[in-house]
Order: C-alpha cells, then sequence, then structure tokens
C-alpha cells in the first residue's frame, strides 16, 4: 500500500463528482507547499497537546516540530492550536459524563477499503461513546471556510470509525466538527448512523467504484479549485470558454450574477 491513497478522503468531494480526477493527479509529482508544511505543522501541535493531556507518548509529533518549527511556528499557531484542544476536551468531558469509559483517539489511522478500494486515512480526534460518536477535524488554513455539512470527508472518516468501534460502543448518531480557528470557524452537522449507511450505500461505494477505475469523463464543478491537473483540462478549458461566450456583451442583472455567474465562477477559481 503506497503512502497516500489513491482515493483519499481529504479529496473525496472531487472523486465523488468527477471520477476522471484521481487517474490523472496520480500522474503529478506532489512538490508540496510552505501552506501544507505550516498546516502540518499546526496539526502536529494539536496532536501533541491532547496527547500530553492524555499522558501518551508524542515521539512522532516532536519529530515533525523539530523538522518545521523554527522556520514556521509562530505566537498565533499555539493560540489556535490552544483553542483546538480546548473545543476537543470540552466534548471529550461531554461525552464523559453520558459514558464513563468513552475514549478520546488522537491522530487515529483509520481503513475504508471495505466501501472504497485501498483507501485508508487519519482523523485528527475521534470520540468513542454511546449514543453520539463525535469525529472532529482541525483546519489551518483560511483561505477557504469548510463546512461540515455533507462534507464526504468527515462522512468516510465517520464510516471508517463506526465500522471499528460499533461493537464495543452502542452508537447510532455521528456529530462531525470542523475546527477552522484562523477565520472563526466552527461548524458542527449530526446525521444518525442510518443515513450515513444509506450515503455510503448510494453515493460512496458506486463513485468509489468509477474513480478508482477512473471510468468517467472529467466533471468540472467547484471541485476542481484544488485539482493538480485543472491546468490541463479540457473539460474546464471548454467550460471557460462557453462562459466567455455566454456572458459576451451581455448586461446582467444582479439576479443573474448571484444566481447563475457566480456559481460558475467557483469552478474556475484559483
Amino acid at each position: 500500500m503506497s503512502a497516500h491513497a489513491l482515493l483519499s478522503p481529504s479529496a473525496a468531494h472531487r472523486w465523488i463528482n468527477c471520477a476522471a480526477a484521481p487517474r490523472l493527479e496520480a500522474t503529478v509529482e506532489d512538490s508540496g507547499s510552505s501552506y501544507a508544511a505550516e498546516g502540518s505543522l499546526a496539526h502536529a501541535y494539536c496532536a501533541k497537546k491532547l496527547k500530553e493531556y492524555l499522558g501518551r507518548p508524542t515521539d512522532g509529533e516532536q519529530a515533525e516540530i523539530a523538522e518545521l518549527d523554527a522556520q514556521y511556528h509562530s505566537g498565533e499557531m499555539d493560540e489556535y492550536t490552544d483553542t483546538y484542544k480546548v473545543i476537543v476536551l470540552e466534548k471529550l468531558n461531554a461525552a464523559l459524563e453520558r459514558t464513563p469509559d468513552a475514549q478520546l483517539l488522537v491522530e487515529t489511522r483509520l481503513d475504508f477499503s471495505d466501501y472504497v478500494p485501498e483507501a485508508f486515512g487519519t482523523a485528527d480526534a475521534i470520540i468513542i461513546a454511546d449514543g453520539c460518536m463525535e469525529v472532529i477535524d482541525f483546519k489551518y488554513g483560511k483561505g477557504v471556510r469548510v463546512s461540515a455539512e455533507n462534507n464526504p470527508q468527515m462522512m468516510i472518516y465517520a464510516l471508517g470509525a463506526f465500522a471499528r468501534f460499533s461493537f464495543e460502543y452502542h452508537i447510532d448518531r455521528v456529530r462531525m466538527t470542523i475546527v477552522q480557528p484562523r477565520i472563526d470557524n466552527l461548524s458542527e452537522w449530526e446525521l444518525s448512523i442510518k443515513e450515513l449507511t444509506n450515503w455510503t450505500e448510494t453515493v460512496l461505494i458506486p463513485a468509489a467504484e468509477k474513480a478508482y477505475k477512473g471510468d468517467g469523463p472529467q466533471n468540472p464543478g467547484g471541485w476542481c479549485q484544488f485539482c493538480k491537473v485543472k491546468s490541463s483540462c479540457r473539460a474546464l478549458a471548454n467550460q471557460c470558454t462557453t462562459m466567455a461566450k455566454d456572458y459576451a456583451d451581455k448586461i446582467l442583472t444582479p439576479e443573474e450574477l448571484a444566481n447563475d455567474v457566480l456559481p460558475r465562477l467557483a469552478t474556475v477559481k484559483t
């Protein structure tokens, strides 16, 4: 198994909508960026702070911090990762009130291969308890506000966590939380396990099968924003050309701008 899954949870919004994307993106080397390195450092601090609270080893986090700290650490990062820690521990304490043996799992590797071919991923924080399970994801980026509602990455993590721990706890709901402190975004969404299972069967599994095979045309949409092959995507280029023709020499009303133009521009936003 490779270090990165072909169908990663973080890119699920893209490969669910564009089956061609994963195989095409796999041909492009991931060179990384300063934003990604900064985010990795922030995640390492998040995990370290929670593991220290729980009395668990932090060797992996310490190594990553040692590598990146001099270039990317800031007092601001300390504040934001403290915010994340407080939110997670508040949720843990609430879970312990209803389930004395509730567990907080930090940076937990999950296997989704029963639903998505060869897929795996690491969840930032999971709180396992009777009734409602919590899946919490830390986002250090501030360029795009991320919502937990109908978020396929979070739903895949929830699916993997439920599959792993449902034999130990009586879980009937899952609450998914995005913590994005640099833009004061705390987004939560809850659904039943029945609803999650239905989405898995009707949306996730069929889309994953097609995406793993690369079985489908390139399909431009809002999910193209971080696609590694968008600069060479003929379908996206054709859509841009069509947009230019559609609005040439045309005076648009505010309603047309809001309802037609802006949603289509989200596709080509860089």
